[in-house]
């Protein structure tokens, strides 16, 4: 990097650094993007949805340079694509999303409000500061710095703001799929998630699909008295018991053979080593015998499919009466890697109940609006664009870990299956950040930090001497 090239990087995070410390700046910002209530899992807030992007972050783009298009989406709330388009070689595909969970008004602590921006010490509370609104308004925050200091981005950039990821990102994949061409570009980066550690910055490269279902034992038409008929009657909450039994014991370990993952690439393995799950002060405690064996904490939560019952239920749970309920109904899930066939997943499971003696046990598709599913997706931790982000982000903290994918699951399907494109996320929360909870909140330290970092990024990947030349940058997004 020449004198002068060093000096506008220095520049630009320093201009990044004055937007988060000005009290009218990212924080001012992110208080008008939390005070839009976009709880997307609430039809009554449809008209905040379509505001977020009209009022909201629709004239921060538009003070940048971007053109903005919204596609109205009847499966899911509205998405914009804001475009920048300079003529350079290299185009560049962003995400975030501005919907959030239901705020929870009333269950907060200390008197907060979901829709008000609150500043405690370190901490800045409110609905969506960390799930996604803190975290994208930090990408627009560096894209101001750069294009500030340099007066161009150096690469053509679109960002998707998507209004439906909470409620499953139904109608997404279906509008990209046909007609992908306003879309398309050589690489994707964004923010989304905690990162896994507290101490160094991660990026992740892809997440594990998940598959939602539920299983059903329904024997007869109503309840019987449990005195008169209590070893008679075949009890369906006891047979149910006893087949999720079947499907995974009591240390968390797969018992379904066509669900147990495979070994562990050797680049995931190396990735993930050295590399730990640190929540802070306020995450749980990881259970060291839960899980599929031989393997590390990470390596569990990214590297291996687990599978978990999130609901059960049978009789009346709050209100039990004397009798032997006549059904009973557990809502389940399967978190998985790639390699793993979605399309098997549940035949598999069929099979394996009938071999086991559960043939009385239904799999049912659950109805129920947050009942996703997406594929597993994951970028080669050796692909160049993943070198290239984690070199950036190592340039600016110190190091930089990488997740091969991340436990949690969301759209990286699109963009790795249907845009054909590697995929960096780069988390700016932690994992103790109360997301999807009350007191939901980020860490300005953390965030202060991650913006520097995208900045630096962004600043880098429009940068003249960056891989050689202009016509080399896009080199970097090339299969290797």
């Amino acid at each position: 990097m020449t004198a002068r090239a060093a000096a506008g990087l220095a520049e630009a995070r320093a201009a990044a650094l004055a937007r988060f410390d000005d009290p009218s700046g990212y924080l001012a910002q992110l208080a008008r993007l939390v005070s839009i209530p976009t709880e997307s899992q609430n039809p009554a807030r449809a008209g905040d949805l379509a505001r977020y992007l009209a009022d909201g972050v629709g004239p921060i783009f538009a003070a940048l340079g971007y053109a903005c298009q919204v596609f109205d989406n009847p499966d899911g709330g509205p998405i914009l694509l804001a475009s920048r388009e300079e003529g350079a070689p290299l185009t560049l595909l962003s995400y975030g999303h501005g919907d959030v969970i239901l705020g929870q008004d009333g269950a907060w602590s200390g008197g907060r409000d979901p829709w008000t921006l609150r500043i405690e010490g370190d901490r800045a509370y409110g609905r969506g500061v960390a799930d996604n609104k803190g975290q994208h308004l930090a990408h627009l925050t560096a894209l101001d710095a750069v294009l500030a200091t340099r007066g161009q981005l150096g690469f053509n950039h679109r960002f998707i703001i998507e209004m439906g990821e909470e409620n499953g990102s139904r109608g997404f994949r279906p509008l990209v799929q046909a007609d992908p061409a306003p879309f398309r570009a050589d690489a994707f980066f964004a923010s989304d998630g905690p990162r896994t550690e507290m101490g160094r910055p991660n990026i992740t490269l892809g997440n594990r699909g998940v598959a939602n279902f539920d299983l059903v034992c329904t024997l007869r038409a109503g309840g019987h008295h449990s005195g008169n008929w209590g070893g008679l009657l075949a009890n369906p909450a006891i047979i149910l018991a006893n087949a999720l039994a079947s499907i995974c014991d009591a240390q968390g370990r797969i018992r379904v053979p066509d669900w147990q993952a495979q070994p562990v690439p050797a680049s995931v393995r190396a990735a993930l080593a050295g590399v730990s799950r640190d929540a802070g002060a306020l995450g749980p405690a990881v259970d060291p015998a839960w899980g599929a064996p031989g393997l590390s904490a990470m390596e569990k939560v990214t590297a291996s499919n687990s599978f978990e019952v999130l609901a059960f239920a049978a009789g009346t749970p709050d209100r039990p009466v004397n009798a032997i309920p006549p059904s009973a109904r557990a809502a389940c899930q399967l978190r998985y890697v790639p390699g793993t066939d979605p399309a098997a997943i549940l035949p598999a499971l069929r099979r394996h109940l009938d071999a086991a003696g559960f043939g009385e046990v239904e799999i049912a598709a659950p109805d129920r609006a947050n009942a996703i599913a997406f594929e597993a997706t994951r970028t080669d931790p050796g692909h160049p664009w993943a070198v290239w982000i984690r070199d950036q982000v190592a340039s600016v903290s110190g190091s930089c870990s990488v997740l091969p994918n991340s436990g949690g699951s969301n759209v990286t399907e699109v963009m790795q299956h249907d845009l054909d494109m590697p995929t960096v996320w780069l988390p700016l929360s932690y994992a103790g950040c109360n997301q999807h909870a009350p007191d939901e909140h980020i860490l300005l330290p953390l965030m202060r930090e991650g913006l520097e970092i995208v900045t630096a990024i962004y600043w880098a990947l429009g940068r003249a001497e960056a891989g050689g030349g202009r016509a080399a940058r896009a080199r970097i997004c090339l299969r290797p």
